[in-house]
């Protein structure tokens, strides 16, 4: 069975940083091709970023671009997300999610994965 966990989430203030990370187990990680998502109280999910297989091609909403870097490591079963300059704005629940077809390429549709971790609090204070 393949597991998704998220971690890293917290508390930070208006300009800071934090490091997510989601790690996989159940399945060959370097198999899938990952993303994150997140979803704030009230509004829809909505896509963050997105890495291919081998980590050769990322993608990234235009929101967080020249913010953010997402990275993995295969042989660590991880991918991470860097978040730097904070804003409140960036307050919600984010969700690693991962997919098992169209490995070599990235993709912003949620409905494209197939599996999805519980996701992990973030919160920045203004």
């Amino acid at each position: 069975q393949v597991q998704l966990v998220e971690s890293g989430g917290g508390l930070v203030q208006d300009g800071g940083s934090l490091r997510l990370s989601c790690t996989a187990s159940g399945r060959t990680f370097s198999g899938s091709a990952m993303g994150w998502f997140r979803q704030a109280p009230g509004k829809e999910r909505e896509f963050v970023a997105a890495i291919n297989w081998s980590g050769s091609s990322t993608t990234y909403a235009d929101s967080v671009k020249g913010r953010f870097t997402i990275s993995r490591d295969n042989a660590k079963n991880t991918m991470s997300l860097q978040m730097n300059g904070l804003k409140p704005e960036d307050t919600a629940v984010y969700y690693c999610a991962a997919r098992y077809s169209g490995l070599y390429y990235t993709t912003p549709k949620f409905t494209e994965y197939d599996i999805w971790g519980q996701g992990t609090q973030v919160t920045v204070s203004s």
